[in-house]
């Protein structure tokens, strides 16, 4: 076996995002050596691109707000299949990781007498977002690179992770590449901690980055790690579908949380119309009252916009099939509207959603100051990830521990806006801390030889079938059969003929070929892609085919309805001794009377 270049630290954190660099940043300050692994250059992560706020019960907008009823609204956005101890550690961690990053030299937005300014968002009962106008994730991730330089933390850019090494049942390391100049390297540690994000592009049309590609679950599950939720894919009700050049872009919800409304093509602001029995009490069934609760009204109730992701999808999917769609199959966004109530709306427009007008301006031609948006869903966030316990973030494997998107628990069925940036930097402090602790208590393991040299001798296949299939081909007929299969509404026929198509995937991705050396070559990196893409795919096709009913992001036409039955277990994948991927039905953790008080109180 070739010697590869190999580097040793006591904890590698696998993804350089919010959740991996405040794992790192707690890990170092810790005492252990940290070595932290970026598929990107540092500070391209996709945390950048979020754009609302930071959920947090501050309360300094509203003086209502405190942990419980952030718990609360977490815990039936998720309809009550979340994890409720990492729920309940959210609600009350997270004003103090907040704080934090004040701390740090975060530039938060500021009410009139100097403290954090605080949002609206979807499904949040109260204001609760903090931001800074709607580049709160790039802020963060400024803050938290800024902080973390002066850990001593060994950062290793442009570095692909395809595959954890392992001693006996014990994570000890990882094996991957260099994009740059395709070298293959070995990274020894005594705890790994996965912070890879997100699965969007295992879909069509996503919100997410190019390197959003299943990275952590997939290494999770082929290391032995359990999965659990993976039915549960959040498509954000409001992404761009027109002009081309930004289709797929997000539009933050922070456009409806400053009154930005949803109008059909006959110019009907149709949200009205479909409000949940649930949730009437506590939404604007008028223009008027929506605006003022949007101006901060505390007596107003919120406008039909701020119902939750899955629902507000779901409407819009309803006009566009009804044919009340825009000319480019979407539904039209309009914060321009305002002028009828604001003066100096234009201004405002510009101060609180600069991001939003400077890129739509530049990128499509579209001034959001002037004209509507036109928006469709866009494949998001998945709520299912690696089976953590809750209070350490360790997985059911010894030594790999999980933090952020690629974890799995606190969303339940689905994510509320703004609770993942607060879950990045409440959990990635917890995986840091733990992870620490554990690399303390253990030694480096063994690193077997032999396994490394299959690792290689597989990653470089596709140069042996330079006259195979190309991998690009493979993955844009991957992302149509998830985008039309497994999508916002679901049944049974397409998400098996989807689970068909995905073994005639494997098979061809199996043959793909590449030509060119390994010095930047994108058509290998892709055709590495496709194992992540392909096994995530498989997980969210069979668990939404095992729940047989629709809750929160999961919606099927064949069982529409909640189903009592799967209130209280989640859906489980694990892989199989044969290889094959098991998924069944597992019950949740029956939660504490304490609790149940504090929902109950809250509802």
């Amino acid at each position: 076996m070739p010697d590869y270049e190999t580097f040793q630290h006591d904890v590698l954190v696998i993804g350089s995002g919010g959740a991996g660099l405040r794992a790192a940043i707690e890990a170092s300050a810790a005492g252990v050596s940290v070595g932290m692994v970026c598929k990107c250059l540092l500070g391209k992560a996709h945390t950048v691109m979020a754009e609302g706020g930071i959920a947090a019960a501050l309360a300094n907008v509203d003086d209502r707000d405190n942990w419980k009823v952030h718990f609360a609204d977490t815990m039936r956005g998720g309809q009550y299949v979340n994890n409720w101890r990492m729920a309940e550690l959210h609600a009350k961690e997270a004003p103090d990781r907040v704080r934090e990053l004040e701390a740090w030299g975060a530039v938060f937005d500021r009410t009139e007498d100097g403290r954090i300014l605080q949002r609206n968002f979807g499904g949040h009962k109260y204001p609760r977002l903090a931001h800074v106008g709607d580049r709160t994730g790039l802020e963060m991730i400024r803050t938290l690179q800024d902080h973390g330089v002066h850990q001593g933390i060994d950062v290793h850019m442009e570095i692909c992770i395809i595959a954890l090494l392992k001693d006996g049942e014990r994570v000890v390391g990882a094996f991957g590449y260099d994009r740059e100049r395709g070298r293959f390297k070995i990274f020894r540690a005594k705890a790994v901690v996965l912070a890879t994000g997100g699965i969007g592009k295992a879909y069509k049309i996503t919100s997410n980055s190019w390197d959003c590609t299943g990275d952590g679950h997939s290494l999770a599950y082929h290391a032995g790690a359990t999965l659990i939720d993976m039915e549960y894919v959040q498509f954000h009700p409001t992404g761009m579908v027109w002009p081309p050049s930004v289709a797929g872009m997000l539009v933050t919800e922070g456009v409806r949380g400053e009154g930005g409304i949803l109008t059909n093509a006959d110019g009907k602001r149709f949200m009205f119309d479909f409000i949940p029995e649930n949730y009437k009490a506590q939404t604007a069934d008028n223009e008027e009252e929506g605006w003022r609760y949007t101006q901060g009204d505390k007596n107003a109730r919120r406008p039909p916009e701020l119902l939750t992701r899955d629902h507000v999808a779901r409407c819009i999917v309803r006009e566009i099939k009804e044919g009340r769609g825009t000319p480019h199959g979407g539904v039209y966004l309009d914060i321009s509207w305002i002028k009828k109530r604001m003066s100096n709306a234009e201004e405002h427009i510009k101060r609180k959603l600069p991001s939003m007008h400077h890129q739509f301006k530049a990128l499509g031609d579209v001034d959001i100051t002037k004209e509507p948006m036109e928006v469709g869903p866009t494949t998001h966030y998945i709520m299912g990830g690696v089976h953590v316990n809750a209070d350490t973030q360790m997985s059911d494997v010894p030594g790999l521990f999980a933090a952020g998107e690629c974890a799995a628990g606190i969303n339940g069925a689905n994510r509320l806006g703004g609770n993942s940036l607060s879950d990045l930097i409440v959990f990635g402090k917890r995986a840091g801390e733990f992870a620490a602790k554990f690399a303390k208590e253990n030694s480096l393991g063994r690193i077997d030889n032999d396994k490394i040299d299959t690792h290689a001798r597989e990653a470089l296949k596709p140069f042996e079938n330079s006259a195979g299939e190309n991998p690009y081909s493979v993955q844009r007929d991957l992302q149509e059969v998830m985008q039309h299969n497994v999508g916002i509404v679901r049944d049974e026929g397409e998400m098996r003929s989807a689970l068909d198509h995905l073994k005639a995937f494997w098979e061809r991705a199996a043959r793909v070929g590449v030509t060119g050396n390994r010095d930047f070559n994108p058509g290998w990196h892709t055709a590495l892609d496709l194992k992540n893409l392909l096994t995530v795919s498989e997980a969210i096709a069979g668990a939404a085919l095992e729940r047989k009913e629709s809750r929160g992001a999961q919606f099927r036409e064949d069982y529409p309805e909640k189903d009592e039955r799967f209130s209280k277990v989640n859906t489980v994948i694990r892989k199989a001794e044969d290889g094959s991927m098991e998924v069944r039905l597992e019950p949740l953790p029956e939660m504490p009377d304490y609790l149940k008080q504090v929902i109950e109180e809250n509802k």
